[in-house]
This record gives structure tokens, sequence and C-alpha cells, in this order.
């Protein structure tokens, strides 16, 4: 089978820590390697030699080659980020070039999942499902009313196929109640935006959910291995408008669509709380984690992460986040996670672009 590794993201919420040279899926977050490599780590065993394609911004080619030398990968960059839908129409051009119709797996580049095994078992089940067509999803079931995921709402079982639902809908990130009201139904998954299918099975739809995207490929397919191929590229990503796969084909796809439902620990580690939360059992008895020097009193439910060299103190704190690096300091409140990248907006806008 084939994988497209999706790594193009620019990881606002994850500022200060998060830059643009380098964002969070190059960043060793959680484990010993860096996100991206983590990434690759748990599918390679999945794939053959040079099955292995991954989606990066053009100005990180070099940072993804330092990573990943000696290892028989493909690297597809893009000249500008557009989502997740041009980002695996991209990927799917060269995957039919080189390699023909076939299974492919789409996965983002900076999850943690906690066991491996179990995930390595649901994407076989996955890719044994789409062999006769189709696409089918991993469904993460819930374990609170998470209001920053999007969810997917498992319908009848299919025979034969294990625990693999038909997919019902897909759910935008639904307000506290609505998740909460999610948790007491049947049926409701976290969308983990991992996704198998043939190669030929979503290029159709692409073309029938996408005609602009999918015309915008066959151009930059016909100049694939010729000197014109990186201008050709260009040209039609900067007409091309950001789409995600969920909006631009999975809401609209006439194909079947199934949900399977991943019993494995995991995080999109989207943002400094979930983290914070995958990190629990480094915590102390008031909640506290310390990554780095820091002197806390009287504090509930704070974390610090320093990479200042400096000393941090900290009095009378309760469910903050203290991120310091040489040259910026976030200081959040845990229900402000997901505005973090507003402060990113507000810093572009000023101009300041070095602390970008």
């Amino acid at each position: 089978m084939n994988v497209i590794i999706m790594a193009g993201g620019a990881g606002t919420r994850f500022w200060p820590l998060s830059r643009l040279h380098r964002p969070k899926q190059f960043l060793t977050i959680y484990g010993s390697h860096p996100m991206i490599e983590e990434t690759y780590l748990r599918i390679a065993p999945l794939a053959g030699e040079g099955e292995i394609y991954i989606i990066v911004n053009e100005d990180h080619r070099e940072l993804t080659e330092e990573i990943f030398q000696g290892k028989r990968i493909r690297i597809v960059t893009e000249p500008l980020g557009r989502n997740t839908a041009p980002c695996i129409g991209l990927g799917l051009i060269h995957i039919m070039e080189e390699h023909g119709d076939g299974p492919v797996v789409v996965l983002p580049a900076d999850h943690h999942i906690g066991d491996v095994a179990a995930f390595q078992e649901t994407i076989r089940r996955a890719v044994s499902l789409v062999k006769k067509g189709g696409i089918a999803t991993l469904g993460i079931v819930p374990t609170g009313p998470e209001t920053g995921y999007g969810y997917i709402k498992g319908g009848k079982p299919l025979a034969g196929a294990g625990e693999a639902l038909r997919a019902d809908s897909f759910v935008e990130k639904p307000s506290l109640e609505r998740a909460t009201r999610f948790l007491s139904e049947e049926g409701y998954y976290w969308n983990a935006g991992i996704f198998v299918f043939q190669a030929q099975a979503m290029m159709a739809e692409i073309k029938r959910c996408l005609p602009e995207l999918y015309e915008g490929l066959i151009d930059v397919q016909k100049s694939l291995g010729t000197e014109d191929y990186q201008e050709r590229l260009r040209a039609v990503y900067e007409k091309l408008t950001p789409l995600s796969i969920d909006h631009g084909v999975m809401e609209k796809t006439g194909a079947d669509v199934f949900v399977i439902p991943g019993h494995f620990p995991w995080s999109d580690v989207g943002n400094w709380r979930s983290l914070f939360e995958l990190r629990s059992h480094e915590r102390d008895t008031e909640g506290n984690m310390i990554d780095g020097d820091a002197v806390v009193i009287d504090c509930k439910n704070t974390m610090v992460h320093s990479r200042s060299g400096r000393l941090t103190g900290c009095i009378g704190l309760e469910d903050i986040f203290i991120i310091d690096t040489p040259d910026a300091l976030l200081i959040c409140h845990h229900g402000c996670a997901q505005d973090v990248r507003r402060c990113v907006e507000l810093i572009k806008e000023r101009g300041l672009d070095d602390l970008l």
C-alpha cells in the first residue's frame, strides 16, 4: 500500500515553540522523535520500499531530508499551504504516476497514538475493506465532550466487516452541550483525519466534487518529470482555494463511506491543552507540570514549559500555561488554548516576522 503523510501545517496553536521555520510536526513534542518521524515509524512496517510520500511545504524540504536521511521515502513539496484536499490530490498524482492504482492511507503528521499495534491492525482492516470500493475513515471512541474535534456519526454495521459501520454524516466541531449529548448517544466518533481508499476511487471523487482542483491536478500531472513541473505546480496552487478533504469531498461524496472505530489512545496534539492532558502522568499532586527551571507556589493545574534559560517563578496560579522561549513568552488560560493562533495573527499584522 502507499501512504501520504500530510506535513504542511503551520502549527500556530503551539506558538511560541512552533515557528514558521520549524512548525510543530518537526518538533519532538512528545516521545523521542519529531512528530513527523513518529508518524513514519508507526506506518512504515505496513508499507513497501518507496511507498511513503511525505507532503511538506517547499521551505521545509531540507529539514525533512535531514530527519529522514537514509530512509527510502518520497518527499513532495507544496509551494503554498492549501489545506488537505490539494495536499492529498498532489500526493495521489505522484502515487498513480509511479505505482498506478492501489490502496492509499492518508495520515496527518502531528498526531499521537498510544497503542501502535492496535493502530496498525485497524489500518489493515481499513485497507482490506476498501479493496472493493468506498472510502474508510478511522473514528476514535470519545473519552469526553471534546469541542475541538469534528465528529463522525456511524450508521448501520457492515456484514462480515467486524466493527466497521457506514458513516451517516460528518459533524463540525460542536458546542459543549452538543458534544456532551454525543457522548450519551451511540455511534459518534472523533474524526481523526485518517483516510483509506483506492487511489483511482479518490481521484474520481475529487473530479466529481472538486472539478477545479481536479483540472489543476491533471495539469500538474502532465508536467511530472519535466523541467516545467515546479513552475506549473506553483501556477496551479496560486489559483486554488484552501479546502479540507472533509468539506470538499467527504461531505459531498456519492461513494460508500465507512467508519472503523479505533480502540487506541489518540490525540491530535493540537494545542498546549491537549499536550498537558497527554502528559498528565507527569503532573504533581496539585496537577502542575514543570518542564524546565521553575519555582511553583500555591499553583494548581499549571504548566511551565521553559526553554529560555531563565528561572520562572509562579505563585497562586490556576489553569495557566506558561511557555517561555528565548525571544517570546506565552501566558495563556487553559480555556483559551485554541486562541493562540489569534495571537500569531496579531504578531503577523504588526510585522514582527522574526517572531513567527
